[in-house]
């Protein structure tokens, strides 16, 4: 079936019981991140702040999480024929590096103008490559034509059970070394870390507020939580160009049971969160994984005295191109 039409689990999700199990079976192939602090964004923040450092994460992101799930879920007969899907970053060296790791073949379809250092990062984990148009539409095509001559299962960036699992792994590992958190924030592009972290946190604790966070520039899964049906994109721009993807109905359905709110941030204060980060705990993040700081400081999301878990979805930035350095 091509990879653009509704199958019948359309709406079919994880539950904590899976998502513990991906953790088991992911465990050999990823790594365990570090939850770090600082005392000055919690002052900033005016709450306690647990950053689970996904920019430490194989591939410099979560999506290994969820990529290594769905590889390692495959029988041996479906592992045969390779996999695919379609990508302009994270998911694409994700899902290469997880085929690389079972010994199997990965086809990624590309948008023809994404940056060349993130299609040198998807072959050096050894996948095929295909280039399309920069549109939805000629990436579905082009997946469904890979999957006709190979017969390769489609596993979609985030329109996935298994990759929701695999992404809900982290917050997982992180209510072991913060138990008492009172608060957990992801980004949301597609929606399948926040589906995950979202399931796994409340399947842990139903107590615990979960939070999105999207660029205001982006806010599609802000407007379809409350419309109840999926929105598009907004046409603007966004230097979290990681987040600029509509939510699936399956990531919908888990948000809208799962999740207590979605904050925006403004560009001028992802990138201000971004280089605070820097600054102030040395690590390397990517815009996308500032969004939450940001809704946080920009006081869109209420966290005051709280301790709040937040997940840093990436590291993957280029360097020669920083956005204070423009």
């Amino acid at each position: 079936m091509p990879p653009h039409v509704a199958t019948p689990d359309a709406l079919a999700l994880p539950d904590l019981a899976a998502i513990v199990a991906a953790r088991a079976r992911i465990a050999p192939h990823v790594h365990r991140t570090p939850v770090l602090t600082s005392r000055s964004l919690d002052a900033a923040a005016g709450a306690r702040l647990y950053f689970k450092c996904e920019n430490f994460q194989k591939v410099g992101a979560f999506k290994a999480r969820g990529a290594s799930n769905a590889v390692f879920s495959l029988t041996g007969e479906e592992a045969a024929r390779g996999v695919v899907t379609h990508s302009s970053g994270n998911h694409g060296a994700a899902l290469a590096y997880a085929a690389a790791r079972r010994g199997i073949r990965a086809h990624v379809v590309m948008p023809d103008n994404a940056p060349k250092t993130k299609q040198a990062n998807v072959r050096g984990f050894g996948a095929d490559v295909r280039f399309c148009a920069p549109t939805p539409q000629a990436r579905a095509a082009a997946c469904g034509e890979v999957q006709r001559e190979t017969g390769a299962t489609l596993v979609h960036p985030f329109d996935d059970a298994r990759v929701i699992a695999g992404q809900g792994t982290a917050v997982l590992e992180l209510l072991e070394e913060v138990p008492d958190l009172d608060i957990v924030i992801a980004p949301v592009g597609g929606g399948g870390l926040l589906s995950g972290t979202a399931i796994a946190a409340k399947g842990t604790r139903g107590s615990l507020r979960v939070l999105g966070a999207e660029p205001a520039n982006a806010d599609d899964a802000k407007r379809s939580l409350a419309s109840g049906r999926v929105e598009p994109v907004s046409p603007l721009s966004t230097i979290a160009d990681g987040l600029r993807t509509p939510l699936a109905p399956r990531t919908l359905a888990a948000l809208r049971a799962h999740v207590d709110a979605i904050g925006l941030a403004s560009e001028e204060g992802i990138v201000a969160a971004m280089r605070l980060t820097w600054e102030k705990m040395k690590i390397v993040i990517e815009p996308s994984s500032a969004v939450p700081l940001a809704a946080i400081l920009e006081r869109t999301l209420d966290v005051a005295g709280a301790r709040v878990g937040v997940i840093l979805s990436g590291g993957n930035v280029d360097l020669d191109r920083l956005p204070w350095q423009a």
